[in-house]
């Protein structure tokens, strides 16, 4: 017998690898073995598709079932094989409500005190989703659910967002499958300054002409729909479709902005009366209940619509056609992801929620602005002649051409009728709306059985969903245990089959801003500016139950209900990683990782290279003087190198045989040029140094070390300008110089471009207090 002589069929020998938990049974030879097969994940026979939609600052009454007079028909029709919750409570901005969202755990233990953007270095400000904390979408993965995630995340540190960063707290790696949007705060409607597909970004010169991102946000929640049912017909998916709307800055299609021309000529106090009647008449508060007032406290105040000049009042009408626009526009596109659904018959046994992640926001000032970056330096003393607004025609707004936000007495009517506004907890900060829709189990029901009047806060849409789905959540996550839910599951008050509450008690805190309800009463209070006292706490007292608009403050009449609650909070705070409080607001933003330092080191970017991303950016140029050195090797016309976009940033480029520095002071161009002669190598060199007023820039071109043109006393670029990051050798997506782009598009170098180097100088040397104060105002608006 040639070879290696036969062995008998034996059980695997010790010491064998691999087969340890092997089903099946293994010989020598595969005719002689028996397979085996771990058996996918299977979801529950006849689990439901899950589409939760979180609309971005949208208010309490702008959809049609809360008592909006802007047209939501689609949003209507899933009301009727559903519910709407009169009582539905977030967090009050955006990326705690998100993390309370996805986790099921409360904000300040799922790491997010605040805003995505910094790294202070305290366990409620982690500011990323830690390894123990469980997504919604990775417990629906790992049960067999498709995954998709589309939109806004801000659930990322800005240091964790370039190309350079690790991405475990990006979507793909929260368990997501497929994922397209912004990772960032917020964007530009027509020219989205980044966009993210699963772990890459989507690399885009220059956008069509008749772009809108909620449109293409659409687009891909309808190509993933399809591209699942090509492959499994059965296999439910989960879609978080979080939309950058109604973020600013605001921009709308004109086409949907005509269909709302003169619909706001009545001003804000009258939409405010009517929104509040019609929510009366569709029982979303009792006959009696009162609304609050016009916002008098101090900051926060809104003037009468009737003593504003004729010039103002149709300038902020157009700010509100634009927002009703762009309400009008997700109702579209939730129409198209419906019809979707009734293409593949499959409307009957899907889940919808609209919700928004907390109230609608101030953030446009007083008198809206149309120039939007500038807003999120509000906080400083700046000096008299800095313009917080920019005078473009108003027939712009809502276009490419303008960064815009609304005044504040309409996010006064977006929030009626509560009080105050996003980022307080007061109700115009943490009320929101609420639908639930799921015809298979909530068909035709009556109106007058429509809306559910308990008490329910974002952390409980997590076990929700996984009730309804049948999942159970996992105990682990990856091997680690994971964090115990804050959240409750209200399925059983959703479908109506109980009617008692299920929650009793939540506590709020952001930025200093503190709340809690407690068994129908709620104590609250404002943060008094950027420095406070966290050993000494104001509080309101409100019963809520029967005063929901919180008009009647009763902490003087009842201190012993004061210091009850604010007992429950102290201890609530400690139990769920609310401490420290930033009694200097400032603080979050100054103190930060000694390895973040090297993000203001010296540059150098490749021609060819793509885009430097927006936060990697900033810190090259943020509130400091800089150099920039562009080495030419070859002459030619195009782009040189540009930072920014229509909302505020720098542009320097060759054309017609002269050197073009255009400057974008927040929407107002300011230009400078010479000739430009060089037919062979040369360096080119803008110098950017402090001018004597604190906050202004003076800028110096040279060329080979000779000057050859200036600008004096540019405003300085701070807060979150440039919103778009650095190109060079071309401007890509929103142009920083609208002029230039419509006579060249991304104008690209023509001739040879070697490298830009940007050497950051020293910062500024302003007083501390006033760049925290700014620090504070970015933070708020940002998110």
């Amino acid at each position: 017998m040639n070879g290696v002589p036969f062995v008998s069929p034996q059980a695997v020998p010790e010491g064998a690898r691999g087969y340890e938990d092997f089903g099946g049974s293994v010989d020598r030879a595969m005719s002689r073995s028996t397979p085996a097969w771990v058996p996918s994940p299977k979801p529950e026979a006849g689990a439901p598709n899950v589409i939760l939609m979180v609309i971005d600052d949208m208010g309490f009454s702008d959809l049609g079932p809360y008592g909006g007079e802007i047209p939501t028909p689609h949003v209507e029709a899933i009301v009727d094989d559903g519910v709407v919750l009169n009582n539905y409570h977030t967090a009050s901005v955006c990326s705690p409500a998100r993390a309370a969202i996805l986790t099921g755990v409360n904000p300040h233990r799922a790491g997010f005190a605040t805003v995505a953007g910094f790294n202070p270095g305290f366990p409620g400000f982690a500011l990323e989703l830690g390894d123990d904390v469980l997504t919604l979408p990775e417990a629906l993965q790992g049960a067999g659910y498709a995954t998709f995630g589309i939109g806004k995340w801000h659930l990322t540190r800005d240091d964790a967002t370039f190309e350079g960063a690790s991405r475990e707290s990006w979507p793909v790696q929260r368990g997501f499958d497929q994922y397209y949007g912004c990772l960032e705060g917020f964007t530009n409607f027509f020219a989205p300054n980044r966009l993210v597909q699963d772990n890459t970004t989507v690399e885009v010169e220059r956008y069509p002409d008749d772009y809108y991102l909620t449109d293409d946000l659409t687009d891909h929640a309808i190509s993933m729909i399809r591209g699942l049912r090509t492959s499994e017909s059965e296999k439910p998916f989960f879609l978080y479709f979080a939309h950058n709307a109604m973020h600013g800055p605001l921009g709308a299609k004109a086409e949907d902005i005509d269909r709302h021309r003169g619909r706001y000529a009545e001003g804000w106090d009258e939409v405010r009366r009517a929104r509040f009647a019609e929510q009366i008449a569709r029982g979303l508060f009792p006959e009696g209940t009162q609304m609050v007032d016009r916002n008098r406290e101090g900051g926060y105040e809104v003037e009468p619509w009737q003593s504003l000049d004729e010039d103002s009042r149709a300038r902020f009408e157009r700010y509100m056609e634009v927002y009703a626009a762009m309400v009008d526009n997700i109702d579209q596109n939730l129409g198209r992801l419906l019809s979707v659904l009734d293409e593949y018959g499959e409307r009957e046994n899907t889940i919808v929620i609209v919700t928004s992640d907390n109230g609608g926001t101030a953030e446009g000032g007083p008198e809206g602005t149309r120039s939007y970056l500038s807003q999120f330096i509000n906080g400083l003393r700046l000096p008299e002649d800095w313009s917080r607004d920019q005078p473009i025609e108003t027939e712009l707004i809502g276009g490419p051409r303008a960064g815009v936000h609304y005044p504040r007495g309409w996010a006064m009517a977006s929030n009626t009728p509560f009080r105050l506004y996003k980022g307080s907890t007061f109700g115009g900060g943490v009320r929101a709306p609420f639908i639930f829709s799921w015809p298979a189990r909530l068909r035709n029901v009556p109106a007058a059985e429509r809306v559910r009047r308990q008490f329910m806060y974002a952390t409980d849409i997590m076990p929700t969903l996984l009730e309804a789905c049948g999942v159970v959540r996992p105990s682990e996550r990856h091997g680690i245990p994971a964090k115990d839910l804050d959240g409750l599951s209200a399925l059983d008050q959703l479908l109506g089959s109980a009617s008692n509450e299920f929650r009793m008690t939540q506590h709020a805190e952001w930025n200093g801003h503190l709340g809690l309800y407690h068994e129908g009463w709620k104590i609250l209070s404002l943060r008094p500016g950027p420095i406070m006292d966290v050993e000494n706490v104001t509080w309101q007292l409100y019963e809520v139950t029967n005063d929901p608009a919180e008009t009647h403050d009763l902490a003087a009449d009842r201190p012993e209900k004061v210091a009850e609650l604010a007992a429950l909070w102290e201890r609530l705070a400690w139990e769920n990683t609310v401490f420290p409080i930033a009694d200097d607001a400032g603080l979050v933003f100054q103190i930060q990782p000694r390895e973040n330092a090297r993000f203001s080191e010296p540059l150098v970017i490749r021609n060819g290279s793509p885009t430097v991303e927006r936060h990697r950016a900033a810190q090259l140029i943020g509130l400091r003087e800089f150099r920039i050195r562009a080495s030419v090797v070859a002459a030619g016309e195009g782009v040189l190198v540009a930072h920014g976009d229509q909302c505020g940033g720098y542009v320097l480029y060759v054309e017609d045989g002269r050197l073009v520095f255009e400057y974008n002071e927040y929407g107002v161009m300011r230009t400078t040029d010479a000739p430009f002669t060089a037919s062979g190598p040369c360096e080119i060199e803008l110098d950017l140094t402090f001018n004597r007023d604190e906050f202004y820039l003076d800028v110096e071109l040279s060329v080979d070390g000779v000057p050859v043109a200036s600008l004096r006393r540019v405003m300085m670029l701070t807060g979150l300008a440039p919103f778009t990051g650095i190109d060079v050798g071309i401007d890509r997506r929103g142009p920083v110089s609208w002029e230039m782009h419509e006579r060249h598009g991304a104008f690209p170098f023509s001739g040879e471009l070697t490298s830009v180097r940007y050497e950051p100088g020293e910062p500024a040397p302003y007083d501390a207090g006033r760049l925290a104060a700014a620090a504070f105002m970015a933070a708020h608006h940002y998110d």
